[in-house]
């Protein structure tokens, strides 16, 4: 791993994902995770400050990143309640099947290199009757901002870490064995819409 991927880029992000649309985007869905919590590509704890301390007994952040996890982790001092840090030391989640109630991801299917086996490997870890919560942003509705994501994607992943401008969401939740409750649809304010626009919701084991 360079300096850039190790030092500059987990700021990089955190400055990117810490806009105002998108702690906006984060303040409408994290307060509805519960119980035993999965949080997937937790980064530097975006999120940490939007769960409901009365609903949620322990966030259990999964992340690459130890850079990351350094800037998280002076977010999650002071909660009122557990927060523990994981890496991925394989391409499958260390945790047993059916361990968490409520699994998040926010900002990170676009990044990660196979998003259909991480989100059967979200699935494996919920307990039935468990919900995964979703947020991200992905393929847009129109044509002409679908032609600019694609003529611009490989660039942006090359300098974003991965990110991918123009993934599917409902299709990849589809492809990892998870069913859609509940969902809306918008581009956020603030934000270029080759980046723009935003899936968010809930599913379920299918």
């Amino acid at each position: 791993m360079g300096i850039y991927e190790k030092y500059v880029l987990p700021r990089f992000i955190n400055c990117a994902c810490s806009t105002k649309p998108m702690m906006k985007q984060r303040e409408k869905v994290v307060p509805h995770a519960e119980g035993c919590v999965l949080e997937i590509g937790i980064g530097t704890g975006l999120n940490l400050p939007y769960y409901d301390p009365a609903k949620v007994d322990k966030v259990i952040g999964l992340d690459p990143s130890e850079e990351s996890w350094k800037l998280a982790g002076e977010r999650a001092s002071g909660l009122d309640f557990d927060v523990e840090f994981i890496g991925l030391p394989g391409e499958e989640i260390p945790l047993d099947d059916a361990a968490v109630d409520t699994v998040l991801v926010t900002y990170s299917l676009c990044t990660i290199p196979d998003p259909v086996a991480a989100l059967k490997g979200m699935a494996r870890v919920l307990k039935p009757g468990g919900k995964l919560i979703f947020c991200e942003h992905g393929k847009a509705p129109d044509a002409s901002v679908q032609r600019w994501q694609e003529r611009v994607n490989p660039m942006w992943r090359a300098i974003a870490g991965g990110c991918n401008l123009n993934r599917d969401i409902p299709a990849l939740l589809a492809q990892g064995g998870l069913s859609i409750s509940g969902m809306e649809t918008s581009y956020i304010p603030g934000t270029p819409r080759i980046a723009g626009y935003n899936y968010w919701g809930s599913a379920n084991i299918a």
